[in-house]
């Protein structure tokens, strides 16, 4: 069969993502923090976008009733005041000294002008740093430095040893004898517990590391730690022969130790919440305001947009500026629509979530993003793009928008409960119960039934262990 090429019309309709709206749905899903990065990027790349003092208010499209959100300016302005210093005045040495850059010998003005107090810290060492720098400190050979260094290339965050010994071996052309040797050196640095295999050899290393080799430490490490982590002390002193009291007292030794040696190196960065919007109870009403600082004010540049079309430029200039002028006219909408589709899913969740705000977790309801979507009149996926990384701070404290939204749990008077308000309820309860007497998932259900809760007991496995609360045998206590 002889195939052929011919041109033929088709007409069909297809979605078709442009640039522009590509960029819209982006500043839905950034943080406040992320936008202040992609706005400052924007002003140092456009040249006809540009920063303004004066300030927009944000409103409502019109397909919803018009709502202003007011802002006070005083509230996002910082005011500067200049202060008229000789050359004859007396300075303050130690104020001096602080604003003083060493690096670069640059004199800051106020405390504005000086970098955070975290950009002047050094580096922290890490574990494997600390670790290396004993093992050239020692004085062993070259070989044993060899196999050293491939044994801390292998210890994690937690100051675990995470290869065999025959890996090791393989990895430093040694011996799993010569790797054993030179284990047991680096299992007696700082800190004490590293370089272990599992946690049992770590607490053991420990025990030993505190002089307590053959006592009723090293004894419950050695055989009975699965008794331990049941409570079991009667069976421990039985089968070790001791007084029950000396069982009680070593768990207690025990339970100082540290499971994760090497997590006093982990150089992890605090992470700063800043809440993208205010919630504030003025009379019975809640108003929603918009986290605006850092954020700057923008607007197109006039200084170019007077000369396009005077014939002063060539065509190339005029198209240049003429995209840039698009460009920035497109971002300083697509903001401005992310901030009011902000203050209208803020404003919705108030709406429904209005008891919670009034009388704590307890009267939370449940929710779901159709809610908001129908409420509003958008797509769910825009509400769960909003909703991503966004905090609110509230009365009742600073939570990110996806708290509101939970499953619910029906009652015995035919209402629903938020998931959240049900977690909270088991908090309480094993809060209150009798150490020595906990309650098992079984009975909690059955409480919350008297409370006119519908609960299975799995549900009230799975928010125990969401709460991080043991089962009763590891949260059973002995005095």
């Amino acid at each position: 069969m002889a195939m052929e090429m011919r041109q033929q019309l088709k007409m069909s309709q297809q979605l078709v993502m442009t640039p522009q709206l590509q960029q819209a749905i982006k500043l839905l899903q950034l943080t406040r923090l992320e936008l202040q990065d992609l706005v400052r990027q924007e002003l140092e790349e456009n040249p006809l976008l540009e920063e303004t003092a004066e300030t927009e208010d944000i409103s409502e499209p019109d397909v919803l009733e018009t709502a202003e959100l007011e802002v006070d300016p005083a509230e996002n302005s910082t005011e500067f005041h200049e202060v008229e210093t000789g050359e004859e005045t007396l300075r303050d040495w130690d104020s001096y000294l602080d604003g003083y850059n060493y690096s670069s010998g640059e004199q800051y003005s106020g405390d504005d002008d000086r970098p955070s107090f975290e950009n002047l810290l050094t580096r922290q060492g890490t574990l494997i740093d600390h670790l290396l720098w004993q093992l050239h400190m020692g004085q062993y050979s070259e070989m044993d430095v060899r196999v050293g260094e491939v044994i801390i290339g292998n210890i994690d965050e937690s100051g675990y040893l995470r290869a065999s010994l025959p890996e090791i071996a393989a990895a430093s052309n040694s011996s799993e004898d010569d790797v054993m040797d030179v284990l047991e050196c680096i299992q007696e640095f700082d800190p004490p517990g590293v370089a272990a295999r599992d946690l049992r050899e770590c607490l053991l290393i420990q025990a030993r590391f505190m002089g307590m080799k053959g006592s009723v430490v090293e004894g419950i490490l050695l055989n009975h730690i699965s008794d331990l982590e049941k409570r079991n002390y009667k069976q421990i002193a039985r089968a070790l022969k001791v007084d029950i009291n000396q069982v009680l007292m070593a768990s207690k030794i025990i339970g100082g130790f540290d499971p994760r040696p090497g997590s006093s190196f982990n150089s992890d960065e605090v992470h700063y919440i800043s809440p993208d919007i205010f919630v504030h109870k003025v009379g019975d009403d809640y108003v929603v305001m918009l986290n605006e600082e850092g954020l700057p004010n923008l607007k197109v540049s006039t200084q170019y947009t007077e000369i396009r079309g005077t014939g002063s430029i060539d065509n190339h200039a005029e198209e240049y500026i003429s995209g840039k002028v698009r460009s920035a006219q497109w971002l300083i909408k697509s903001i401005q629509q992310r901030q009011r589709t902000i203050y209208k899913v803020a404003k919705s969740i108030i709406r429904f979530q209005r008891e919670y705000f009034d009388r704590g977790i307890e009267y939370l309801r449940p929710l779901v993003l159709r809610d908001i979507a129908e409420d509003i009149g958008m797509h769910e996926s825009t509400i769960s793009r909003v909703t991503t990384n966004k905090y609110m701070q509230t009365p009742q404290g600073l939570y990110e928008l996806k708290y509101f939204f939970n499953s619910g749990l029906s009652t015995s008077e035919g209402e629903f409960l938020a998931s959240e308000s049900v977690k909270n309820r088991i908090k309480e309860i094993i809060e209150k119960e009798d150490p020595k007497k906990p309650l098992s998932d079984q009975k909690i259900a059955e409480l919350l039934s008297g409370q006119t809760v519908n609960i299975a007991r799995r549900t009230v496995t799975k928010y125990r262990e969401m709460l991080k609360f043991g089962s009763s045998s590891e949260r059973k206590r002995h005095f």
